[in-house]
């Protein structure tokens, strides 16, 4: 069983007692989270739109950290102008814990 879910305005595939790492959300390590369900399959049969509407994702809150930094930089060429930026993007880790169909 697996289930497609909407966090951040992105789309994840999930299935029970996996690690994923969405956009930063406002909550503590710890608390559980219930996440919009996009698509369902539970064993092949697949579900989605109103036939989905009353199904939740259930996750726990398991990290607030910080993805590797990636390295920005921009130049002009021949005008001796560069621009170097460091960024590292906030995530938050999500355990799935149960998925209500």
């Amino acid at each position: 069983m697996y289930a497609i879910v909407l966090t951040g305005g992105k789309q994840y595939k999930v299935s029970e007692n996996e690690i994923i790492k969405v956009e930063k959300l406002d909550k503590e390590v710890g608390e559980k989270v219930e996440l919009d369900v996009v698509m369902l399959n539970n064993d092949g049969k697949i579900a989605c739109g109103s036939e989905v509407a009353k199904s939740k994702v259930v996750a726990e809150v398991i990290a607030q950290d910080k993805a590797k930094k990636i390295v920005v930089f921009k130049y002009k060429s021949k005008k001796n102008i560069r621009k170097r930026q460091g960024h590292r993007q906030p995530f938050t880790a999500l355990k799935v814990v149960e998925i209500k169909a």
